[in-house]
């Protein structure tokens, strides 16, 4: 399940998506993440080509297996971290965008350390 940054963004955002909307599209990825839809269908490429997401003729993007139990862990780690970090006092925008980078480079062990620490 070797993933990087950028497409972890992109699993979490279609996930995230799929709970507002009735079908995920490039085009709302784009609107999303502020970027040009020419870059979402190179990276919606690399994702269906390492099998974490299909695309309908249609163009609507779904999550395979793979592609939703890796956006969940991320969209898990996000929500708990910038939670904890308000908590802590952390400004909400400043705790927010730090656990937009720890989510990624937090190992599983330590992430799971800190959970079963703050509960």
């Amino acid at each position: 399940m070797t993933t990087n940054e950028s497409s972890e963004n992109y699993l979490e955002t279609i996930l995230i998506l799929s709970k507002t909307l009735p079908v995920v599209r490039s085009v709302d990825i784009a609107n999303e993440l502020g970027f040009k839809k020419s870059s979402i269908s190179i990276a919606m490429k690399k994702l269906r080509e390492a099998g974490h997401i299909t695309v309908t003729d249609a163009g609507f993007i779904y999550l395979t297996d793979s592609g939703r139990e890796i956006a969940e862990m991320i969209y898990e780690r996000h929500e708990f971290l910038s939670d904890w970090l308000i908590k802590l006092g952390v400004p909400t925008e400043i705790a927010t965008a730090d656990a937009c980078r720890i989510e990624h480079v937090i190992s599983k062990e330590s992430f799971e350390a800190i959970k079963k620490y703050v509960n």
